[in-house]
C-alpha cells in the first residue's frame, strides 16, 4: 500500500523542456516565441517546447523542439537551468529544463506544423509570456552575455564568414551598448583567432574583408585563461 501510494505521487511530477531561441534580425537580437493553441495561457505567447517523453532525454525533447517549432536542427544547443517552483504551471507539479538555441543569420528557418502562429520578437520589447517564461528568457539573455568572454558563443550568430563589421555588431547588440570600433579590432587581432580570405563582403554599398574564425587557436587561449576583454 505504501509503494503504491509513492509512485503514484512519483507520477504527479513530469518535466517539460522550454528553449530560448536567439537569432539576428534587423541588427537586433531576437527570441522565437509560439502562441499557445490550447489551455492553460491559450492564445498566449511562450517559449517553444513541451512535455518529454518517455523515450527520450531532456535534450533530445529541446532538440525536437527546435525542429518542429523552428525548423532548424543542429545548432548550438545548451542546457540553462531548471525552473522548477511548485506553482508555476496550472496544470499541476511540472519542473522545466530549460536550454538556449543560437541561430545563425545565414540559417533558413522555416516555423513547423505545430508553430503556425511562430514569429520572432526583439529581445527587449518582449510581449507577456505564459508560465514563467519571460524570467527563463531574461536568464538566458544574462547567460548569453556572460558567456561572451570566455567562449564561442558569439561566432555562433555568424555566417561562416563574416566581416570585423559584423562580428562589433554581434558583440554590441548582445551586449546592449556600443563598442569603440578601434580598440575592439585591435583586441581582435592580438588574440589571432581570425582568419583572413581572399574575399571581400558582407557590408552595405563597400565590400569589406571577410575572415573566418579559427576554433582551435581559440581554444589554445582558453586554456590560457585569455579572455575577451569587452
Amino acid at each position: 500500500m505504501y509503494l503504491r501510494h509513492y509512485w503514484r505521487r512519483r507520477a504527479a511530477l513530469r518535466v517539460t523542456v522550454d528553449t530560448v531561441i536567439f537569432t539576428l534580425r534587423e541588427r537586433g537580437l531576437h527570441v522565437l516565441l509560439v502562441r499557445r493553441s490550447g489551455e492553460p495561457f491559450k492564445g498566449s505567447w511562450a517559449l517553444p517546447g513541451g512535455f518529454v517523453r518517455s523515450s527520450e532525454s531532456p535534450s533530445d525533447a529541446a532538440e525536437r523542439a527546435l525542429g518542429v517549432e523552428a525548423g532548424v536542427r543542429g545548432v548550438y544547443l545548451e542546457q540553462l537551468y531548471t525552473f522548477g517552483e511548485p506553482k508555476r504551471d496550472p496544470r499541476g507539479r511540472v519542473l522545466t529544463v530549460a536550454y538556449y538555441a543560437l541561430v545563425s543569420v545565414d540559417q533558413a528557418l522555416a516555423t513547423g506544423s505545430h508553430a503556425a502562429a511562430a514569429s520572432w520578437f526583439p529581445v527587449d520589447a518582449l510581449p507577456q509570456l505564459a508560465f514563467d517564461h519571460r524570467m527563463i528568457a531574461d536568464y538566458a539573455l544574462e547567460r548569453l552575455r556572460n558567456k561572451l568572454e570566455y567562449t564561442t558563443v558569439g561566432f555562433q550568430l555568424l555566417p561562416a564568414k563574416f566581416t570585423l563589421g559584423q562580428l562589433q555588431s554581434v558583440y554590441e547588440t548582445i551586449l546592449g551598448r556600443a563598442v569603440d570600433k578601434r580598440n575592439f579590432r585591435r583586441k581582435i587581432e592580438l588574440l589571432g583567432i581570425l582568419t583572413p580570405l581572399e574575399e571581400r563582403g558582407g557590408e552595405r554599398g563597400r565590400p569589406a574583408q571577410l575572415y573566418r574564425f579559427s576554433a582551435r587557436r581559440f581554444e589554445k587561449l582558453k586554456d590560457k585563461g585569455i579572455l575577451f576583454p569587452f
